[in-house]
């Protein structure tokens, strides 16, 4: 793997962190399935975009066949949905991916996510807008190294970076959002389209989370970042007519500062899985769970 892939790969992992939500419908649980059901000419045709909390990467095990920088899960909320209710999916997420790579290739043997879908898609999920510009990748590395300069004291990424992060999602990242939901539904005429929030990564106010290391101060600005995100993607879809599938509120008091077992999205440290800053298999559990009670699947 050449350095540019590399580091576009582990920044993707850990971009799509430092800002996400969830918003829990009511709507069947779904528990870890068992085997995908064999999906007959009747099975409604199913298509998952996205980046890497689409992709579930992290959470093993890893999708068969797809390529390894993606790191697609094989128990990531789509492949949980399409085996609970006998969907024919084909899951193009991967990890890293922006919105750009909707439109072109993002790695080598890939196709552009939008070739997945045609006139006789008739579901569409995903999550995205997390990597692009870099921007939550960036805000991890930069608030983590900013509290070690106060040893944690203060708000020194706030001081420092203010609403330049923020600003950056509104300018840059939404109108790249709203034009990616128009093409999902030029694809994809006829299909049910929804877009999921991110989960939160951070609590709203300070607690102690020595397994995230941002100043005590920087957490409700890492929380408000990721509520910034949320509200780019929801004004999207409105404005696209795509449907918005809040997962934020459910989220609440499960982000990664919660014990194992409470947490749906795992730490920087103390993870337990391979790529920290993502969702856990509780987590995409649950993820698909919000998205079939809030799109009423399987009724």
């Amino acid at each position: 793997m050449n350095l540019h892939v590399r580091a576009r790969r582990v920044g993707g992992l850990i971009a799509s962190a430092v800002v996400a939500a969830a918003l829990m419908g009511a709507g069947p649980a779904l528990a870890t399935p068992g085997p995908t059901s064999a999906p007959t000419t009747s099975a409604l045709t199913y298509v998952n975009l996205g980046d890497s909390y689409s992709a579930g990467s992290g959470v093993v095990p890893t999708a068969p066949g797809t390529l390894e920088q993606c790191a697609q899960s094989a128990d990531n909320y789509s492949h949980l949905i399409a085996q609970r209710f006998g969907y024919h999916l084909t899951d193009v997420s991967c990890g890293g991916a922006t919105t750009d790579d909707f439109f072109t290739v993002q790695y080598p043997g890939l196709h552009p996510q939008l070739d997945a879908l045609g006139p006789g898609t008739d579901l569409v999920t995903f999550m995205i807008g997390g990597n692009d510009g870099m921007v939550f990748a960036g805000t991890v590395g930069k608030c983590l190294a900013a509290a070690a300069t106060t040893l944690g004291r203060g708000s020194p990424c706030k001081d420092t970076y203010g609403d330049t992060i923020a600003n950056e999602i509104r300018t840059q990242t939404f109108p790249k959002l709203a034009k990616a939901m128009r093409a999902i539904r030029s694809k994809a005429p006829h299909a049910r389209i929804a877009v999921i929030s991110y989960p939160w990564i951070m609590p709203a106010t300070y607690e102690p989370c020595p397994a995230f290391p941002v100043a005590a101060g920087d957490v409700a600005y890492t929380y408000d970042i990721q509520a910034t995100l949320n509200d780019a993607i929801r004004r999207a879809a409105t404005e696209t007519g795509v449907t918005f599938v809040d997962a934020t509120t459910p989220s609440v008091g499960h982000d990664s500062c919660k014990p194992v077992g409470t947490r749906w999205i795992e730490p920087i440290l103390t993870t337990q899985q391979i790529v920290p800053v993502h969702p856990n298999a509780l987590g995409e559990r649950e993820l698909a769970s919000i998205t079939a009670g809030a799109l009423g699947l399987g009724r």
